[in-house]
């Protein structure tokens, strides 16, 4: 019997952004007849060609849109023709700060065949996750100049923490390191820069070892932000869920990134954990728009991104069949993760995930 039809919005976006996303569509629709369930999709034309016709790229009612689906699937954000930050600001951190998607959650996994630059380094090795708070910090746009365009200019950009914002990103760490249940044992470690920034970041830390306490049973570890990036890459098979701020997880992701095969396979999603919230879920990699409607982008990343978004929405059996398929294709199929070197086209990656799962 079908269970209820899951709503699904669409934000191709700019670039091959929506290439990609048409595969992990084709994926989404393959594993629901698989599994039992629908999918209802509805698909936005909302990115840089809009705000060049329009000078808007979000319609004013956009967020009482998207808060009547079940979850959001976008391609990229990304367009020649738009200044650099624009549409991260007025598209991205706009949907992110609006649906309250407190949480980024980074899965760091190397599939099988994939190159990493870490030298003797397996599959085994690379597998973690990493938590970043999503609505503060310096992202906030707090902040202004004086004088602007004189010798004598200010610029000041304040990062912004309240206990709320650290609590709730802090638990909803230790709750996925424990439903994570990582057969080595589970560890969460906190990264911060508390010996420099001795204010913000001593609340992180306090709030850190409070709410410790009531998970015995995970293990509970802190890195100074500069000694993580140099383990991730030194010994990456030590972490497990590592825990951070926005900023610092914005960078620590992009590290995780290439250690795990570069932006051609990583994924990640905008999570409002909270009943009735909204995410979103999205491939790591930009537009790459001089690569528009060739069919030569690797689309394995967007795919990834649909199946985090299966679990999300209740369908976790579905999201493993998907994570299973991708291996399956990355370890047997592709020559290569890199646009027109994979050995088939775009929507040939996708149909050979559809064919195994």
């Amino acid at each position: 019997m079908m269970s209820d039809v899951k709503k699904i919005a669409v934000i191709g976006g700019d670039g091959t952004g929506p290439e990609v996303t048409a595969e992990a569509i084709k994926v989404l629709n393959s594993v629901a007849k698989l599994e039992g369930f629908q999918f209802d999709q509805t698909v936005f034309d909302w990115g840089g060609d809009r705000l060049l016709q329009t000078g808007a790229a979000l319609p004013e009612d956009a967020l009482d849109q998207l808060r009547t689906f079940d979850a959001i699937l976008l391609g990229a954000v990304g367009h020649p023709e738009v200044a650099p930050g624009i549409l991260e600001r007025k598209l991205l951190l706009d949907l992110r700060f609006g649906l309250d998607q407190y949480i980024n959650l980074r899965p760091v996994k190397l599939f099988p065949g994939v190159e990493t630059p870490l030298k003797n380094k397996s599959t085994e090795d690379i597998d973690f996750v990493v938590v970043r708070e999503n609505t503060e910090d310096m992202y906030c746009g707090a902040g202004g100049f004086m004088h602007k365009g004189t010798p004598h200019e200010v610029a000041t950009q304040t990062a912004i923490y309240t206990r709320h914002g650290c609590e709730r990103c802090i638990r909803y760490a230790f709750e996925y390191t424990m439903k994570r249940n990582n057969p080595k044992g589970k560890r969460l470690t906190l990264v911060a820069k508390t010996n420099v920034l001795t204010i913000g970041h001593d609340l992180w830390w306090r709030t850190f070892n409070e709410v410790a306490q009531e998970y015995p049973e995970v293990e509970t570890d802190y890195n100074h932000v500069d000694a993580c990036c140099m383990w991730i890459v030194k010994n990456p098979e030590y972490y497990d869920v590592i825990v951070t701020t926005n900023m610092f997880g914005d960078i620590i992701t992009d590290l995780s990134g290439i250690i795990q095969g570069g932006m051609g396979v990583a994924a990640g999603g905008n999570i409002n954990p909270d009943p009735g919230g909204v995410s979103m879920f999205e491939p790591m990699g930009g537009s790459a728009p001089k690569y528009t409607g060739q069919g030569v982008i690797n689309p394995i990343a967007a795919i990834n991104a649909a199946g985090m978004l299966l679990d999300q929405i209740d369908q976790p059996n579905a999201s493993q069949r998907v994570m299973q398929a991708i291996e399956t294709v990355t370890g047997t199929k592709m020559k290569s993760q890199n646009a027109g070197k994979m050995g088939y086209s775009t929507s040939e990656i996708g149909d050979l995930v559809c064919a195994a799962l």
